[in-house]
C-alpha cells in the first residue's frame, strides 16, 4: 500500500489526483490526512494511519512528505516518496530541512520542480547525497506543485514501487 499525505495548504482530498492515478496504475494507494502543525508534532498522526508499516510505501507532497520523512527516519518503511520536498522555506536556503535524512534507511524517490521556491535545485541535488539510497527526478520550469507533470510523476512512482518488490 502507498500512503501519501497532503501539503500544508491541502487536505487528504487534495491528494485525490495522485491516489486515483496510482490506482489506475494498479497500485493500492490511500491519502493520509494530517493536522497542520509543526511537522515533528504530527509524525504519530501519520504513523497511526498506516497499516502493515514495514511493507508500506509512505510519502507526500511538501509538508506531508516532510512528515513522512521524519517518520521514515524513526522507523523504516519499505520506501519513501517525496513530492516537492520543502528543503527550505522560500527565501531561506541557508536553513535546510535535512538534519534527519542520514537516519532514513529505506529507498527514497524525490520528485521536484527545478523552479521550486521551496527547494533550490542545486541545493536539492547536493542534499540527496545525504540519503543512503535515493533517486531524484526533476522537472524543468516546474515550481512547487507537480500537477502539471502528474502523469510522469505517477509513472516514476509506479516504477519505484515496482523496484521495491
Amino acid at each position: 500500500m502507498i500512503y501519501l499525505a497532503h501539503g500544508a495548504s491541502g487536505s487528504a482530498a487534495s491528494m485525490k489526483p495522485y491516489i486515483d492515478g496510482l490506482k489506475a496504475r494498479k497500485l493500492p494507494a490511500q491519502a493520509v490526512g494530517l493536522p497542520v502543525r509543526k511537522a515533528e508534532e504530527v509524525v504519530g498522526n501519520y504513523r497511526r494511519q498506516v497499516a502493515d508499516y514495514p511493507n508500506a510505501v509512505i510519502g507526500g507532497h511538501s509538508y506531508g512528505g516532510r512528515v513522512a520523512s521524519l517518520l521514515a527516519a524513526q522507523e523504516s518503511p519499505k520506501g519513501l516518496v517525496l513530492l516537492s520536498y520543502p528543503l527550505h522555506r522560500p527565501g531561506h536556503p541557508e536553513s535546510l530541512r535535512t538534519e534527519h535524512w542520514q537516519d532514513i534507511m529505506c529507498p527514497v524517490l524525490l520528485l521536484s520542480g527545478e523552479a521550486d521556491q521551496f527547494a533550490r535545485i542545486e541545493l536539492l541535488r547536493a542534499a540527496v547525497g545525504l540519503l543512503r539510497d535515493a533517486q531524484l527526478v526533476t522537472y524543468p520550469g516546474v515550481r512547487h506543485g507537480l500537477l502539471s507533470v502528474r502523469d510522469d510523476a505517477l509513472d516514476s512512482i509506479a516504477r519505484f514501487v515496482e523496484s521495491l518488490t
